[in-house]
């Protein structure tokens, strides 16, 4: 399984939602489906505006899950 690391990446750097919002011009609510790990596709376009604004790699976002992962994280919201 793929997680969505987002809401880690931003508490990292203490960004809001909203502030991602702004500085990639994504639409909050997709920002808060990727956050939350509710969506099921991630636009290429979109994780290239994210990445740049937040100055990391594709793989600081999204990880394939490992059993160890299973472990520490917390299962996705549905």
């Amino acid at each position: 399984m793929i997680r969505i690391l987002l809401s880690a990446r931003l508490g990292e750097r203490r960004w809001t939602q909203a502030r991602l919002a702004q500085e990639t011009g994504i639409r909050a609510a997709t920002i808060n489906e990727m956050y939350h790990e509710m969506t099921d596709n991630i636009s290429l376009e979109k994780l290239d505006k994210i990445c740049r604004a937040l100055n990391c790699e594709v793989g600081e976002i999204l990880v394939l899950e490992t059993d160890q992962m299973r472990a520490n994280f917390p299962k996705p919201r549905k």
